[in-house]
């Protein structure tokens, strides 16, 4: 079942921001640019944040609108902001950067006012370095993307900087999110957005912390309207005005196992539902999933391009032969397409491309050019395909309602029988079901092109991933390991395994790069098997020499039996986690060693058998040990039986890893008797 998480999350912000607004309206501070105060120095991070490089002291954010020079209405953004240095590591704030953004059509954002200081404390009076007049650069990223940069002179920990700042923007549609929360920690952060009766927004909101709200009130603002003479005249508007902000909110930190983090942050943003002019009439913007699709089938760039049977029926009689079987028929057709189109590493929901033709014969292309080949051909075999659009983990969770801006890339679904499978062929070494692992956000909308509907699927792999490592060893008495070592993988595994293969240059830079963080060991007899059928098991073998792996004291010898796989590192350092883990997909790590001692040898001590199970079936850690006659027996089996663990699930997920960190490190004693 695909995760509404997010979706959920959302609706319940909504909610607490409507309560929030219910409470008594406090007195909130007020802050003027120039005016730091004495007290202000003495600002330490505290709690969860004690070690902080820095601390955001207030963030406030201002934005309205007014009539620009062309007489339409631009959006206007103020920002003051104050941060104290803590430590070196906070000196990145000293450089600011924003991104202008201009759609070659004449609208565009500007930086219209820019302040910035430096305040230092000497001998108990306030220093001021302002920022110099060349200390503002531009970078033009491309013909739409312009940085502005500023840096802050005078740096040092203790220092406190500030800076205020202006945009005008031409773009009403969606308005820039508000973040209350960043990765340094938080005393206040406010935003007040005024909005004319004209538009109409839509609020989106996100995190997992309360948002305070004062308003909506109403009130009225006059414009100045240019009239093309040379003159203006002055109106009158009415307005709404509401305010945002949260107090003391700790910082975002990113840890293992997330989509992005931008899912997770505590931010607002505004997106527009419909504007009311007096001579233009009531417009609403507000769109629907089959107005969505039918714009996308529509489009000479997605259905267009689906639509176009240039590679048509010749290529795939060519590609299927006698084949007659659907699943056989789709299998020949995913093959040929992922072994002969390379991924230009470009996630893209509409392609560039004008016809499937061209991407043929270029070679190459973006994931829709090739996945829309991919259906373009399905479709000429008779098979019934789906495009499946989908928003990828980089990308972050689609918020569930009719918006196109927040796909970012194409897969398919094909029907054979009672089978639904899903093809991604952007990579060779995929297979039906097993996508992208950038691919595996929980869900993607289905589009049914004979009507414009659209259904929500599930995007979830539930096959388990295993990593199996078995080792079959002879100790010498110069605390020397001989023998074989094998490694199977399946799955995302296995892909992941067969990508670091492949990528490098031969099988010596392979087995090179292998080795780079196993000291002691060498190979020889490297064997792998079936690198190119991705839905077999990947097979490797190798005969091993590991030496400077046991440390000999005396008649004493120690060792950890896992020599180069054990988990060093607890994953989940967080005393508590707001946002869940997503490692994607189900995945085992079976490790066994087995290790034949030399005559007059024995164990001395053992570390203790051990299970630690996760509640309710949600995954395991075993660890086990034999002794049979000369022979030391060791079993290390991990088991995460699901691909995501919520918030509420993170403590115990915590604690089986720092078990599995623990029991891992433990070491074997054996005894020369």
């Amino acid at each position: 079942m695909f995760k509404k998480l997010n979706l959920l999350v959302i609706v319940l912000l909504l909610l607490k921001i409507e309560v929030s607004a219910q409470k008594i309206q406090e007195k909130l501070p007020v802050f003027k640019y120039g005016k730091v105060e004495l007290s202000e120095f003495e600002t330490k991070p505290d709690g969860v944040d004690s070690s902080a490089a820095a601390v955001k002291l207030f963030d406030v954010g201002n934005g309205y609108f007014e009539i620009g020079p062309g007489g339409s209405f631009v959006y206007v953004f103020e920002r003051h902001v104050r941060y104290k240095i803590i430590q070196k590591k906070g000196y990145d704030l000293a450089d600011l950067e924003l991104r202008l953004y201009r759609d070659g059509k004449g609208n565009e954002e500007k930086l219209d006012l820019v302040n910035a200081a430096t305040y230092n404390l000497n001998n108990g009076k306030i220093e001021v370095s302002k920022m110099a007049s060349d200390a503002k650069f531009t970078n033009q990223v491309d013909n739409k993307h312009v940085i502005k940069k500023i840096t802050l002179p005078n740096i040092k920990e203790g220092s406190i900087i500030e800076y205020r700042y202006r945009t005008k923007s031409d773009f009403t549609f969606k308005l820039d999110d508000w973040y209350f929360q960043e990765k340094y920690p938080t005393k206040y952060s406010s935003f007040t957005i005024t909005i004319p009766e004209y538009y109409f927004y839509k609020i989106e909101a996100g995190g997992y912390y309360d948002i305070n709200k004062i308003g909506p009130i109403d009130n009225s603002q006059n414009l100045t309207i240019p009239n093309g003479s040379g003159k203006s005249e002055t109106i009158g508007v009415k307005t709404t005005k509401t305010q945002y902000y949260v107090k003391n909110i700790p910082a975002i930190k990113e840890e293992s196992y997330i989509t992005t983090l931008d899912d997770y942050v505590s931010k607002i943003g505004f997106e527009l539902n419909a504007t009311n002019f007096p001579q233009g009439g009531y417009k609403e913007y507000t769109t629907t999933w089959p107005k969505i699709i039918k714009e996308m089938m529509d489009h000479d760039n997605f259905g267009g391009y689906i639509q176009k049977k240039n590679p048509g029926k010749e290529l795939v009689k060519e590609i299927i032969k006698d084949e007659t079987t659907p699943e056989g028929k789709m299998n020949l057709i995913f093959n040929y397409v992922k072994n002969n189109i390379k991924w230009d590493n470009k996630y893209r929901l509409y392609t560039e491309a004008n016809s499937p033709k061209s991407v043929l014969e270029k070679k190459s292309g973006s994931s829709s050019e090739i996945n829309l080949l991919l259906l373009n051909l399905l479709d000429a075999a008779g098979l019934e395909s789906y495009p499946v659009i989908i928003s990828t983990r980089g990308n972050g969770t689609h918020p569930g309602y009719p918006l196109a801006s927040k796909f970012n890339s194409v897969i398919v679904m094909t029907i054979t029988g009672d089978k639904k499978n899903l093809l991604d062929a952007v990579n060779k070494n995929n297979t039906p079901g097993i996508l992208s692992y950038s691919n595996l956000n929980h869900r993607g909308l289905k589009i049914n092109r004979t009507d414009n509907a659209g259904e929500w699927i599930s995007t979830e792999n539930d096959k388990m991933s295993r990593n199996s490592i078995f080792y079959n060893l002879t100790l010498d008495t110069e605390n020397k390991l001989n023998g074989t070592l094998s490694i199977s993988r399946n799955n995302y595994e296995g892909l992941d395994a067969r990508n670091a293969y492949q990528v490098a240059t031969n099988q010596e830079e392979f087995l090179k790069n292998y080795k780079s963080n196993k000291p002691g060991l060498e190979i020889s007899n490297y064997k792998i098997e079936n690198l190119d059928n991705p839905e077999e098991t990947l097979i490797e073998s190798m005969d091993v020499t590991i030496e400077d792996n046991i440390e000999a004291a005396g008649n004493l010898s120690y060792f950890m039996p896992l020599l180069y796989e054990r988990t060093k590192e607890n994953p989940f350092t967080l005393e508590e986690r707001n946002y869940p883990v997503d490692f994607a997909y189900p995945k085992e790590e079976n490790y066994h060693i087995t290790i034949k001692l030399p005559a007059g040898y024995k164990p001395d001590q053992l570390p203790k058998n051990e299970r630690f199970q996760l509640p309710e079936n949600g995954g395991s850690f075993t660890i086990m040990y034999v002794i049979d006659e000369n022979k030391l027996n060791m079993v290390s089996k991990i088991s995460l039986l699901k691909s995501s663990y919520s918030s509420e699930e993170y403590y115990n997920l915590k604690e089986l890893f720092k078990n599995i960190v623990r029991k891992q490190a433990e070491q074997i004693v054996l005894k020369k008797i």
